[in-house]
C-alpha cells in the first residue's frame, strides 16, 4: 500500500507550507514584520496546483472510486471530500484575490486575509484528518490486493500522460523555493524584517 504512504507524505508537504502561512501571518500580527509577498505567492502557488493538479485527481480517480465499489455505506464521505476538493479551489481563488489586496492596500487589507488563511488553515486540516481517519482505514479493510496494485501504481508513477514527470519536479522546485525562501524555523531563508 505505497499510495497511503505517498498520500500520507503529501498531506504531511502540504500541512507544512499550511504552518508556515500560518507562521508569517503570526510574525506580521505580534512582530509588526513586513509582508515577504514573494514568499506569500509562493505559497500560495504551491497549495493551489498541487492538491488541484496530482494530489486530488488522484485521490478522486483511483483511491475514492475503488472504495466506491467496494463500499457503497463510503458515498457520503466520498461525496463530501469531493465537494470539498472543489471548495478548496475556491477557497484558493479567494486567497489569491485578498493577497493582491494586501499587497496594494497594505496593512489595511492585511485582517481579511490573516483571516482567510487561518479558516483555509482549519479547512485544510479537518480535510486531511477525514481522509487519514476515516478514508484511509476504509480503503484498508475493503480493498483488494489488485485495487491496491493498481492505486500504487497510479500514485507513484510520475510519467503518468496526466501530470508527467515535469510537474512532478515543478512541484519539488517549487517547494525547495518555499523552503529558500522561508525564515527559520520553517526554512532557511532570513530573517523578516520587522517595521519597528
Amino acid at each position: 500500500m505505497k499510495a497511503i504512504r505517498i498520500i500520507r507524505d503529501e498531506h504531511r508537504s502540504l500541512a507544512a507550507v499550511i504552518h508556515g502561512l500560518l507562521y508569517l501571518v503570526r510574525e506580521i500580527r505580534e512582530r509588526d514584520a513586513n509582508p515577504d509577498f514573494e514568499l506569500f505567492t509562493a505559497m500560495l502557488r504551491y497549495i493551489d496546483e498541487f492538491p488541484e493538479r496530482l494530489h486530488h485527481p488522484k485521490e478522486d480517480a483511483y483511491l475514492f472510486a475503488r472504495l466506491l465499489e467496494r463500499d457503497p455505506a463510503s458515498a457520503g464521505v466520498i461525496r463530501k471530500l469531493n465537494d470539498e476538493h472543489a471548495e478548496g479551489a475556491t477557497k484558493m481563488r479567494e486567497l489569491a484575490a485578498l493577497l493582491d489586496a494586501y499587497r496594494r492596500e497594505g496593512r489595511a487589507a492585511f485582517a481579511p486575509f490573516a483571516a482567510a488563511i487561518e479558516r483555509y488553515a482549519t479547512f485544510h486540516w479537518e480535510h486531511m484528518r477525514v481522509e487519514e481517519t476515516d478514508v484511509l482505514p476504509a480503503c484498508e479493510r475493503h480493498l483488494t490486493d489488485d485495487d491496491w496494485a493498481a492505486i500504487d501504481a497510479a500514485f507513484a508513477d510520475n510519467d503518468d500522460p496526466l501530470f508527467g514527470i515535469e510537474a512532478k519536479d515543478a512541484f519539488s522546485a517549487l517547494f525547495r523555493r518555499i523552503v529558500q525562501l522561508a525564515p527559520a524555523p520553517i526554512g532557511v531563508g532570513p530573517p523578516l524584517e520587522t517595521r519597528r
